[in-house]
């Protein structure tokens, strides 16, 4: 596969945040991009999604108004599924239901050319699971983007067991080109790398607060004030070794025991959901969102995509 702009259209199955934002990080870099989704209302949602997207680039001075409309441009919707064919590289970003993405995989095995590559955008199924109704194994591959992608560039690129080297490599080659940081997974586990290491920090973060040493507003403050400064300069090892492992070992020693290890924290979750409060998108959460909470959110989404 050509991973070139002129040779290379993107496929992209599924119309939500993550679908317009992985095609319009693509369609952003010069890359034709071909939506799908059998929903016409959904499929109406796609311009104006990838408009906020492209506007907030805008605002932070990361485009300008030409790059904007160059993008729109290289954006197809299409309800039919055949128009996807013309692809050479397929993000699924369908929601996580194995039996709707193994329907769809089914109907795709039909569709794609011999040298098209499908990635899936799951954030928890593994890649042999995925990969079962395929023929052409070798050909899959996870590409775990975070949401949204034009403000976090990690994809995290998970090779199955018949996945081809060539395939993960054209797939880090093809991140790259689309302006993200791809890292490759020497083999699958459950919730990958990043996951794994947002829900250990969430499972302690849950735990300090059922304990009563901090509310959630403190200990996310904390966070903010500290540790998502720091991780955004080195990373956990790289930290460690600054700090000397001769201290982190001492530290540990004592530490390490009182961290949480239950997994009834999640208690804590269940108890707001029952409540109603889900978070933004209900108003409330383990916070209240009101508009003065929502601004200094987006103020420091400007700060983030403003350094690129």
């Amino acid at each position: 596969m050509n991973t070139t702009t002129q040779d290379v259209a993107i496929g992209v199955v599924g119309t939500g945040l993550m679908g317009v934002g992985i095609a319009t990080q693509a369609a952003l870099h010069g890359y034709r991009t071909i939506v799908h989704d059998v929903d016409p209302a959904r499929l109406a949602s796609v311009a104006p999604k990838a408009e906020a997207v492209l506007d907030e680039l805008i605002d932070a001075g990361r485009i300008d108004h030409a790059a904007r409309q160059a993008a729109l441009a290289r954006i197809e919707t299409h309800a039919q599924l055949d128009a996807i064919a013309r692809a050479r590289f397929v993000v699924e970003a369908i929601p996580e239901v194995l039996e709707l993405k193994h329907r769809l995989y089914a109907k795709l095995a039909g569709l794609l050319a011999d040298d098209a590559i499908l990635a899936s955008n799951t954030s928890g199924f593994p890649p042999d699971q995925l990969a079962t109704p395929l023929r052409a194994k070798e050909r899959f591959v996870i590409a775990h983007f975070w949401n949204p992608p034009h403000m976090i560039p990690l994809v995290e690129i998970v090779p199955g067991s018949a996945t081809a080297p060539e395939v993960v490599q054209q797939t880090a080659g093809l991140m790259s080109a689309i302006g993200m940081e791809p890292v490759v997974l020497a083999k699958a586990i459950p919730g990958f790398v990043g996951n794994r290491l947002q829900f250990a920090v969430l499972r302690e973060a849950l735990h300090i607060v059922r304990s009563g040493a901090a509310t959630p507003e403190v200990v996310d403050r904390v966070m903010k004030a500290s540790l998502g400064r720091r991780w955004g300069i080195v990373g956990p090892f790289e930290g460690a070794d600054m700090g000397g492992l001769d201290t982190f070992v001492d530290i540990a020693s004592h530490l390490m025991p009182q961290l949480a290890k239950d997994e009834d924290v999640i208690d804590l979750l269940r108890a707001q959901v029952d409540a109603g409060r889900v978070g933004v998108r209900s108003g409330a959460g383990f916070h209240d969102w009101d508009e003065a909470r929502i601004a200094r959110v987006k103020a420091g989404r400007k700060r983030v995509i403003g350094r690129g």
